[in-house]
């Protein structure tokens, strides 16, 4: 299976999460490629930065490769910044180092790390220069608008009210500003709509793809089986970007993912520590959570090509990345979980423990 969407950490924040336990992990559960996204310490904003990361990276697949009998693959993306030099710079890097460098990733709204093109006339520019540098591989981009953000309702005793504070108007409004842009630049590479959570972003990429436009759109497990209820839970520890919500926003993802308007599964796998979640941190282990979606796509009939789209096919054609898929049996999976809830401090998922299906 491919993740397109990991924060593997390593260096300054290896106490978070390294390349190479995040990538046994994941292969535990039949996850063999992962995407890791730039917002990393240094930033993956430099040819410097990719390059090195990357050698890294691919020692470690490699390396662990051998030792678990399993092909493994480390990519990443490069992150847009509003340097237009900088753009140009990592359009050209794509072109020498595809599919190790798989695509590039623009914060349309801060989250983890500060990365944000909040303004809504950089985000264009961004389209634009891409046009005309001829890129035409994969915009991931982290989908809210920081103008309808309410960061003053944030109450850390109240974890619940992180959704108040980026409520589902921001990403609705901030994936409709992407949509724009791409028409009024010409973009002609895939616009990708990371880790989508509200039915009325879903409803827009339908309708964007209906009209022709190449987008694409990911779902997490989180926000397919868990709600705003489970954003209650004491210490953070169900804090993400963006947040979890109301029931039927979650309805929604799932339906979208059994129904294929929603092109993939994608973890968003984001470890902190303890004490980084109970200070505020956003961000969870996602491996157990993919294995518990799969287990609930398998219980609510989806069928196996349709599965097989969710877990790499789909992604395969989009980031012209040939990989192997291989979807672990519904025992596999039921084996593994015990393991991937204890490789991390804490489990988001521990509220999902019954085999049913969650539609």
């Amino acid at each position: 299976m491919i993740d397109v969407h990991v924060h593997l950490r390593d260096g300054a924040l290896s106490a978070k999460e390294t390349i190479e336990h995040g990538l046994e992990v994941a292969a535990s559960c039949g996850i063999t490629a992962l995407f890791d996204m730039p917002n990393t310490v240094p930033t993956l904003t430099t040819a410097e930065a990719i390059e090195e990361r990357l050698a890294y990276g691919d020692k470690i697949a490699q390396r662990l490769g051998k030792k678990l009998g399993k092909k493994l693959f480390y990519g990443v993306y490069g992150g847009v910044t509003a340097d237009m030099d900088q753009l140009a710079a990592l359009v050209d890097l794509y072109g020498k180092m595809h599919p190790s460098m798989v695509g590039l990733k623009m914060f349309a709204g801060h989250s983890t790390g500060n990365m944000g093109l909040v303004q809504e006339e950089l985000q264009l520019a961004v389209y634009r220069n891409l046009h005309s540098c001829g890129y035409r591989g994969v915009l991931a981009v982290h989908c809210e608008k920081e103008s309808l953000m309410r960061g003053s309702l944030w109450d850390p005793a109240k974890p619940e009210t992180h959704g108040l504070a980026r409520p589902v108007e921001a990403e609705v409004a901030s994936v409709s500003d992407q949509i724009a842009a791409v028409r009024e630049s010409g973009f002609e590479g895939t616009l990708h709509i990371c880790h989508i959570s509200t039915a009325g972003a879903i409803a827009l990429v339908k309708a964007a793809r209906a009209e022709g436009m190449r987008i694409t759109c990911g779902a997490t497990a989180h926000h397919a089986l868990l709600n705003d209820e489970q954003a209650k839970t004491p210490g953070n520890l169900c804090k993400m970007n963006p947040p979890l919500r109301g029931e039927e926003d979650r309805k929604a993802v799932f339906e979208g993912l059994c129904s294929g308007d929603i092109d993939w599964i994608e973890s968003d796998h984001a470890p902190h520590t303890i004490s980084d979640k109970h200070e505020g941190a956003s961000g969870i282990p996602g491996f157990a959570g993919t294995a518990l979606l799969l287990r609930s796509l398998y219980a609510s009939g989806v069928d196996e090509k349709q599965m097989s789209r969710l877990c790499g096919e789909r992604a395969k054609e989009v980031y012209g990345f040939d990989w192997p898929i291989t979807i672990p049996p519904l025992a596999q999976l039921e084996s593994v979980l015990p393991s991937l809830r204890d490789a991390y401090p804490w489990d988001p998922f521990s509220s999902i423990n019954l085999f049913h299906p969650m539609s």
